[in-house]
């Protein structure tokens, strides 16, 4: 890698505070690309090489079943994809793609666990970061089993305002088709669910979603500290 990337990298909390030779040992094989939307990353099932971060852009974690598919998680930087089964050396239980243009740190599984074993910094940002993605995933779980569609709908909107200021304007940055099977509907309840939310303060015109009443919509929402990675007007630090 160029030695600009190799600053970019080591500013990130997984690798920020690991002992300078290990880093370099690390990064030694490493390759920081850029991706063009839509490339899988990652397929469920097969023992994976590499250790991949998002660096940049945004990845779709996705499942399938037979003729069925659904969407797991949408990441954005900086996090990592599939770390457990590189540490682990187990096949993923899901796939990965990339939704926009990416840039994706590829790192050699084998390096990953040897390094691992030796430098405590970076062993304990691993747990660190297996403690978050396992915590986002219980998040998700309890929104789909304690919540109705459109009520999931309500919080995925307050939660991207969020992230965004708020401002009260969200744009939705993928298909609908996307978001429905995020949020664990079908594309026709979620128009529903979007119609709905007409008389709880939510205008939309195509990708465009506005807040017109928030209160009246964080009614419908019910935010809840222990679902939501934070609340839909002062982010929590993570």
């Amino acid at each position: 890698m160029r030695a600009s990337d190799h600053q970019v990298v080591r500013s990130l909390h997984l690798f920020a505070d690991m002992q300078e030779a290990n880093f370099r040992s690390l990064m030694s094989a490493a390759l920081l690309q850029s991706f063009p939307p839509h490339v899988i990353l990652i397929r469920e099932g097969e023992l994976p090489d590499f250790l991949h971060v998002l660096v940049g852009g945004a990845a779709e974690m996705y499942a399938s079943h037979g003729h069925r598919e659904t969407t797991l998680q949408i990441l954005l930087p900086t996090t990592t994809f599939i770390l457990a089964p590189v540490i682990r050396e187990e096949v993923p239980l899901m796939s990965a793609r990339t939704l926009v243009k990416s840039r994706v740190l590829i790192i050699p599984g084998v390096s990953v666990r040897e390094i691992f074993g030796r430098d405590h910094a970076f062993a304990r940002a691993v747990v660190a970061e297996l403690a978050l993605r396992f915590r986002d995933l219980v998040r998700a779980l309890k929104g789909q089993k304690l919540r109705t569609g459109t009520e999931r709908l309500a919080n995925w909107i307050l939660q991207t305002d969020a992230r965004n200021g708020p401002t009260g304007h969200v744009i939705l940055p993928f298909e609908k088709r996307l978001l429905a099977s995020l949020l664990g509907m079908t594309p026709e309840n979620l128009s529903r669910s979007f119609s709905a939310l007409a008389s709880h303060g939510v205008m939309t015109e195509g990708r465009a979603i506005v807040i017109k009443d928030r209160e009246k919509l964080q009614r419908l929402a019910q935010e809840d500290p222990l679902i939501e990675e934070f609340n839909s007007v002062t982010r929590r630090k993570r």
